[in-house]
């Protein structure tokens, strides 16, 4: 490839709309050009880049025996009505009609697509287990499209469903996907944790999120510093404490003139806020219902979605507080609440905690639980916290912050009994199919592994995958002795099986350099005047910046030990 001759439209300033390091760098370096909100175009370099990651996505999934195939992105809404997500999956799903006033959507998933095509084509155990991926362009309708290629609305993912006869062979299938991910995320070069995950709009009984660590990621991972626990923030679990043993003491009503905030209201009481527990209210597929967290705790709202079995949650504002339980925002507490009331169970096991009063400017102390109001639901409700134990064996935890490039379901029976997808045992009954999903963002990968590799002068990528693996710069185009190394060693550095991009372009050297370094090929060869004054020619490595002297003979014998050195370590 030259340089001349290829479309690789560098820039020298950051565009304004980009915040994170990848989408700056993927634009600056030419690898991609945004076309609208949340859509862009690949690039030469950047489909390169896309490709080595479905180059080595492809290979781990046959390998672990699943087939690929390829099924339509525009879906026929009949399918998501008989699962019922048409109206559950949100305004996430593009809708349309055709011209025969058919409803169709854009596929942010194929769950309906692949069980449809199972329950056609899969009658019997024989034919089972099958686990059938696909690498295509998904649609969803993000509210707020952000971070280039992190989170658009357009993108490339494979995804891959798995048809097993029971829970153990599916159970089988989920530890080889699990196993094949693990593959996948290291022959990447990335730094990764697989974690427990909520299921999502996606449902089933259990999953993991493939996390790449980075401290722009969007989500908060929580790993145990001894055991083997990790989880995303949204499942992590907290370890519920031991029940408080103090002697009940007499409900006692304060006034707390225009203390509403949780600061407030414990400098007003000198109190600490873990003395204080606090009534918030979320609508819940549009019904309020209300939650007791410590006062220094924040409620996980997909822990409330899950534990109540809702499609949507929302925390209420003031109106809709007041319109629910008739008490102004700051002073509600669950005495006498008049709405759905849950408790999370770091306040069921309190004794003597601080509550709203239910009345304007007041509030009310030493309250108890099943003294004076009934926690008819008990549950983990609140956000982990840096402080809390491992919830698996106690050890202290870290935070850390991820972006999630992977995401494996067991789904279970509720697509195939939905849809009707069953097959027959040996018996001749009929049964319905146990299925898997697993998902990897394929374009996501490319963003996540800049995150984790670049510093103040561009990319660093990966060997595996770097859309080419060397840069050669050609620093005297009208240097006939020059020219001719650099484009024999071009030559030769291709015949040998080596990606290689020859700059050729008539440009000041310290342009080119810059260039290379945006672009962040892994290594860079220039030839320029210390061949024609001492014989050599310079390579580089862009990861650390070493640099060697050697001459053209000895130069595709190097760069190919450095490129086999460099995928060996990602194995």
């Amino acid at each position: 490839m030259r340089y001349s001759q290829s479309l690789i439209p560098t820039l020298k300033e950051t565009p304004a709309e980009a915040v994170v390091a990848s989408h700056r760098l993927l634009l600056r370096g030419g690898y991609i050009r945004k076309l609208t909100a949340g859509i862009y175009s690949y690039l030469p370099l950047g489909l390169a880049a896309v490709r080595k990651v479905e180059q080595i996505v492809r290979e781990e999934m046959n390998r672990a025996g699943a087939q690929e195939l390829l099924l339509p992105m525009v879906q026929p809404a009949d399918l998501w009505h008989e699962t019922g997500r048409y109206q559950k999956y949100g305004p996430e799903l593009l809708r349309f009609r055709d011209r025969h006033d058919r409803e169709s959507c854009l596929g942010p998933t194929h769950e309906e697509v692949i069980t449809d095509l199972a329950r056609r084509e899969i009658r019997s155990y024989r034919d089972m287990g099958k686990n059938l991926y696909q690498i295509q362009t998904k649609f969803r309708d993000e509210i707020r499209p952000r971070f280039g290629l992190m989170r658009g609305r357009e993108f490339i993912m494979k995804d891959a469903y798995s048809f097993d006869v029971d829970d153990e062979q599916s159970e089988n299938c989920y530890q080889l996907m699990f196993d094949a991910y693990k593959r996948i995320f290291t022959r990447c070069g990335l730094d990764f944790r697989p974690v427990e995950a909520d299921s999502g709009t996606i449902g089933g009984s259990f999953s993991h999120e493939f996390m790449v660590l980075a401290d722009t990621g969007e989500d908060t991972l929580v790993i145990c510093s001894s055991c083997k626990y990790a989880a995303n923030m949204e499942k992590a679990a907290v370890k519920a404490p031991a029940a408080d043993d103090a002697p009940l003491l007499d409900l006692e009503k304060v006034e707390t003139p225009g203390k509403r905030k949780v600061a407030a209201v414990c400098d007003f009481l000198d109190i600490d806020p873990s003395e204080l527990v606090k009534t918030l209210v979320f609508l819940a597929d549009g019904e309020p219902v209300a939650v007791l967290v410590r006062g220094d705790r924040e409620v996980e709202e997909v822990k409330l979605k899950n534990q109540i079995g809702a499609v949507e949650v929302e925390m209420a504002d003031d109106k809709q507080v007041y319109d629910a339980t008739g008490v102004p925002t700051g002073y509600l507490g669950p005495v006498g609440i008049k709405v759905k009331l849950l408790v999370d169970s770091e306040v069921a096991a309190m004794k003597n905690f601080t509550v709203g009063g239910n009345e304007k400017n007041y509030h009310m102390k030493n309250v108890n639980i099943g003294r004076d109001f009934e926690g008819t639901t008990v549950a983990d409700l609140r956000q982990i916290t840096k402080d809390d134990p491992c919830p698996e064996c106690g050890a202290p935890i870290t935070l850390r912050e991820g972006i999630e490039v992977g995401h494996i379901f067991k789904l279970g029976t509720g697509y195939s009994e939905a849809m009707e997808a069953y097959y027959k045992d040996r018996d001749g009954e009929e049964k319905p199919m146990v299925m898997g999903c697993y998902g990897i963002g394929v374009s996501r990968v490319v963003a996540a592994a800049i995150e984790q590799n670049h510093d103040e002068n561009g990319i660093i990528f990966p060997m595996p995958l770097a859309p080419v693996q060397v840069i050669l710069l050609n620093l005297g185009i009208n240097d006939a002795e020059i020219s001719k190394v650099a484009e024999s060693l071009y030559a030769e550095l291709q015949e040998k099986g080596v990606e290689v991009l020859l700059d050729d372009r008539d440009e000041r050297p310290g342009f080119k350099f810059k260039d290379a370094d945006l672009l962040g090929i892994p290594l860079r060869v220039t030839v320029g005047k210390r061949l024609t004054k001492d014989g050599v020619v310079e390579l580089r490595q862009r990861k650390d910046g070493s640099t060697e002297e050697l001459t053209p003979e000895q130069l595709s014998d190097r760069v190919l030990a450095l490129i086999d050195s460099a995928m060996k370590a990602a194995q």
